[in-house]
């Protein structure tokens, strides 16, 4: 396993987090931002909330980054 295929690796999980709606699926688990403030934000679950929320703030340089690998990814085979 390579560098490159663990970058790649690591966009597709980028990719997963943008994509999780929060009415639909992470409300309906506990999962938003009003229970990471509740003082949950040390827990291992307070950190994965933050994590997917992270993900979703910055999806337009996802938007970017998975242009720039698909370009790569077309030139170099």
């Amino acid at each position: 396993m390579g560098f490159w295929t663990f970058l790649e690796g690591l966009l597709l999980f980028a990719n997963a987090f943008a994509i999780l709606n929060e009415d639909r699926f992470l409300s309906r688990r506990g999962w938003t931002l009003a229970e990471m403030s509740r003082g949950r934000r040390n827990t291992l679950k307070g950190q994965v909330i933050g994590l997917i929320h992270a993900c979703q703030f910055l999806r337009l340089p996802l938007i970017l980054f998975n242009i720039i690998i698909i370009v790569i990814k077309l030139f170099s085979g």
